[in-house]
């Protein structure tokens, strides 16, 4: 007779209720997982007894592995005739008896949840076929109605819960009721809706990543060409300064030779003649002992003249430095190179300290450290344009305004650029009312002559657009058009980063959403501009009080 294994039963720990780890036995003879056991008696206290029985110990019993029930267990886990055991997070089946199986499905008619095993009738039994079954769920008694006892079918939009439809009758018969299945359709359109969002801020922050990593490309390259540019203008000044370093010893060098000769010939002169003056003073002396009278007069009448002179006329410099002067010179020019490169030095640490690789900003709040005031000019709004509140402000009229012509009008598109030029980073707001209007930013050397494409906004490569309607957007440069989606707004955020090549257009509430973002190389300083179409509409720049940074 083939002996059975121990049963799953026997072999679970009473404490997690999965099949032993390490199984330990415990002095009252039940056993446990030894992580289990150790976790229960650390919570107790300093008390420990047994979670079956209640036995107490009066000291922490010394658990020990029991080798023959983990060797059970092991023996357990290999009977190829047991199935997988369910984790705590699964749904176990409600049909199976013994040994609880994973459920796969769900009946939402039979609110009992299958395991494959049983779940066959549902796919094989006519009647059965017709049941709707669902993921395997923990929570099918939440979907049924705890007042009629029958499934939630329904859903009240009015109280925004899920009701029967004995309910859909009673107490929400007045109620907006729809299907669950109508409320999942309405449902999933708003999720499509919000996934459209999301995945367009994820495109946009995924072209922000790769901005920024081309940013940092960017630093690494002009940080590389700058070190190495400031080594080549440091080394030329260094071999400069050995140049000089070069010549000025030279110079010293040449005027020592040539000093030293003439001091060298004085002294040979002046030695010769000291040779001679003691010939002179030998033969002196000698005659000084001469006895004879007559003798002594006449040698000494007939010694012959001097030819060198009788005293000296040098005059010797005080011990020092002859070349101090010099010393002194080229102190001084050290010291004005130490106070010019000192003075230049914190000029040169600032300009590192302003290099700006901020990212692009994002919030409202970062996007407003760069806000910019804008002032039309006059000389180039259109002969319609009426300029107010202290012009930021334009409103198309039926009659010309009465203005000088100037060079820089728009004399046939109804259009008007800012009096100032934009560099670096800057951010403005426009408002506007109407049917359409264009916010754009433009060269300065945009064509102001008649409304053909070299003067439109948006129409030629030296302008770029975003043109707004009541229900949609399109952006517009060198003539090619790209369909902008996005929240609509009467209010549009403009983010220019001339030095990076960025251009931003956002829709503006409470918060900024960006609807478009150029890339490119702006060759010129930008104005801002707006074109307006029918009179009637408006826009005005906003007044954020900030300034350009």
């Amino acid at each position: 007779m083939e002996q059975k294994g121990a049963d799953r039963e026997t072999l679970s720990c009473s404490i997690c209720l999965d099949l032993l780890k390490k199984p330990v036995t415990i002095p009252c003879g039940h056993n446990y997982c030894m992580t289990c056991i150790s976790r229960h008696w650390d919570v107790e206290n300093y008390t420990y007894s047994c979670p079956q029985c209640r036995k107490m110990f009066t000291s922490r019993p010394v658990l020990v592995k029991n080798t023959m029930l983990a060797s059970l267990v092991e023996d357990l886990k290999s009977r190829h005739d047991v199935a997988p055991s369910t984790a705590a997070e699964d749904v176990a089946c409600d049909f199976c008896t013994e040994r609880k199986r994973k459920a796969s499905k769900s009946c939402l008619n039979c609110m009992a949840s299958y395991c494959e095993i049983h779940l066959q009738p549902h796919h094989e039994v006519i009647p059965l076929k017709r049941h709707k079954l669902v993921d395997a769920s923990k929570k099918l008694q939440e979907k049924i109605c705890s007042r009629h006892d029958e499934v939630m079918k329904m859903f009240c939009r009015t109280d925004q819960q899920f009701i029967c439809i004995l309910c859909s009758m009673e107490e929400h018969k007045d109620h907006d009721t729809v299907s669950t299945a109508a409320e999942k359709t309405k449902k999933q359109r708003e999720l499509q809706e919000s996934r459209a969002v999301v995945q367009k801020i994820i495109q946009d922050r995924e072209k922000d990543v790769e901005l920024l990593k081309q940013q940092v490309k960017n630093i690494n390259v002009s940080a590389g060409q700058t070190v190495e540019k400031n080594e080549q203008i440091f080394t030329e000044l260094i071999r400069l300064l050995h140049q000089r370093s070069s010549e000025l010893e030279k110079e010293v060098r040449s005027k020592q030779q040539t000093k030293a000769s003439v001091v060298r010939a004085l002294q040979e002169k002046l030695e010769q003649e000291i040779s001679e003056l003691k010939k002179r003073d030998a033969e002196l002396q000698q005659l000084s002992h001469t006895d004879d009278h007559i003798q002594f007069v006449l040698s000494y009448s007939s010694l012959p003249a001097l030819s060198v002179s009788t005293h000296s006329s040098i005059t010797l410099r005080p011990p020092g430095n002859c070349f101090e002067k010099v010393t002194a010179a080229v102190s001084e020019l050290r010291e004005h190179l130490h106070k010019v490169l000192m003075e230049d030095w914190t000029k040169i640490c600032q300009t590192v300290e302003e290099v700006e690789v901020l990212p692009t900003p994002v919030t409202r709040a970062e996007l407003l450290k760069y806000s910019k005031e804008i002032i039309l000019d006059p000389n180039t709004a259109c002969g319609q344009f009426h300029l107010s509140e202290e012009n930021r402000k334009v409103t198309p009229m039926e009659e010309h305004q009465p203005r000088p012509d100037h060079p820089d009008r728009f004399t046939g598109c109804f259009q008007v650029l800012s009096r100032e030029s934009l560099t670096g980073r800057c951010y403005w707001e426009v408002e506007w009312r109407g049917k359409r209007v264009d916010v754009a930013v433009a060269y300065k050397s945009i064509s102001r002559t008649g409304c053909s494409d070299e003067s439109r906004f948006g129409k030629n490569e030296k302008s770029w657009s975003l043109n707004c309607y009541s229900n949609f957007y399109v952006f517009y440069h060198n003539n090619i058009h790209t369909h902008v989606s996005g929240p609509q707004s009467s209010r549009i955020g403009v983010y220019l980063d001339h030095t990076a090549g960025i251009l931003s257009f956002y829709s503006v509430s409470e918060t900024v959403t960006l609807l478009h973002r150029v890339k490119t190389t702006f060759t010129e300083p930008l104005h801002a501009g707006v074109h307006i179409f029918s009179v009637g509409d408006s826009v005005q720049f906003s007044k954020l009080h900030k300034s350009c940074i």
